[in-house]
């Protein structure tokens, strides 16, 4: 698992505070909107929709907020006119990061960006200058208890699942967009619990961060996150799990 995977688990274990859960319901309401607008209201017929869906239920999105943002999407409802946006930049350490985002004003969305960057010790980058770095998978988080390594892996790799790593209380799936749907089904057909499933974007390579450039990037990442119209944050760094630890329970 990559650095950034690691730290995105370990925020994940933190305590959701209101102002957070708010956060992540703005996130979660553009999402399904713009999902809709692109791709139209039935999740059966509109993947992204219906992951943005999960998504919603995953955090116990109230039912009344997401039927407003998928009506939004699909015109019955006024709305905000938002488009997909992806920033490439560079961070302290030159760490690779692709900032992905829904926007209604691209001008502000951009110098606000920036100045985030900047004050933090990294840089915007020129287009296609740090994508190359990244591919996109799908990952699954499968609790343990239920079934063994062995039947898990088997599960996976029968569904299409590209790989699985053992962690200390979930199996993580990796697999390839096109079979993520099936290996997703799959494991809910088991009846095995799902902590999160997502279509996100991993490094190639990594880059080893230590000392005081690990701090400011963690510092970086975390507020291009708070900003309201950044949907997903992605880096290539690796950082010790210690040294994450210790950030993530400030």
């Amino acid at each position: 698992m990559s650095g950034h995977s690691k730290w995105a688990t370990i925020k994940r274990k933190k305590a959701v505070t209101d102002q957070r859960r708010g956060k992540v319901f703005t996130q979660v309401s553009k999402e399904i909107t713009i999902a809709a607008k692109l791709g139209g209201g039935d999740p059966d017929g509109n993947p992204r929709l219906r992951l943005a869906i999960d998504k919603a239920k995953a955090c116990n999105m109230p039912a009344d907020n997401v039927k407003r943002a998928l009506q939004k999407g699909t015109g019955e409802l006024p709305g905000v006119n938002y488009e997909d946006m992806l920033y490439e930049g560079y961070g302290p350490g030159g760490v690779a990061m692709i900032i992905e985002s829904v926007t209604d004003n691209k001008n502000r969305t951009v110098s606000e960006l920036r100045h985030i960057l900047e004050r933090n010790g990294g840089k915007l980058a020129a287009s296609n200058s740090v994508a190359y770095m990244f591919h996109k998978r799908g990952t699954v988080r499968a609790a343990k208890g239920t079934v063994s390594e062995d039947d898990m892996l088997s599960i996976a790799l029968d569904a299409g699942a590209d790989d699985m790593t053992v962690e200390k209380d979930h199996y993580e799936i990796v697999t390839a967009p096109n079979t993520f749907e099936a290996v997703k089904k799959a494991v809910e057909a088991k009846g095995i619990h799902i902590e999160e499933a997502e279509l996100h974007l991993l490094p190639e390579t990594t880059v080893k961060v230590e000392g005081h450039d690990a701090e400011r990037v963690l510092k970086l990442v975390e507020a291009l996150e708070d900003h309201d119209d950044v949907q997903n944050v992605y880096a290539n760094f690796d950082i010790d799990e210690k040294v994450l630890a210790g950030f993530g329970n400030e």
